[in-house]
């Protein structure tokens, strides 16, 4: 898995916040379900370069930020903030994000079969001008 970074190319073009298109996230209550459900995505071929693992603290640094002014001036047409705001509700009681670059339907699909063995809390994966609730 490799270490979360935020860059340009995972923000929306307008307003800012956090929008990797061609990913899905999903949010974990256990972190250790979180790396093991990272851990046997890569095990079932994804590439480990393509996923991953964002403990609650680097949401609060990195992703959260990112809406801080998206609704300025106008509120945001998209769920692109109210998703993130969801996130930065979920990584301050803790949760763990999980970041896996689904290129289409049928990684998305491939990843929620292992997500669903786990207690997951939330799972978004972001395409072209839509948060697909996963």
């Amino acid at each position: 898995m490799k270490h979360f970074t935020l860059d340009s190319s995972m923000r929306a073009s307008i307003g800012g916040a956090f929008y990797p298109s061609g990913y899905s996230m999903v949010m974990f209550p256990s972190a250790e379900d979180a790396d093991r459900i990272g851990h046997r995505l890569i095990e079932n071929g994804v590439s480990g370069d393509e996923v991953y693992l964002i403990d609650a603290e680097t949401v609060l640094r990195e992703i959260s930020p990112t809406v801080s002014d998206s609704d300025n001036p106008l509120p945001s047409a998209g769920t692109d903030a109210a998703t993130v705001r969801a996130y930065t509700k979920l990584a301050r009681e803790g949760h763990t994000g999980l970041l896996v670059k689904t290129k289409d339907e049928a990684a998305a699909n491939q990843m929620m079969e292992l997500v669903r063995t786990v207690p997951y809390s939330i799972a978004q994966r972001y395409r072209t001008l839509v948060i697909e609730d996963l």
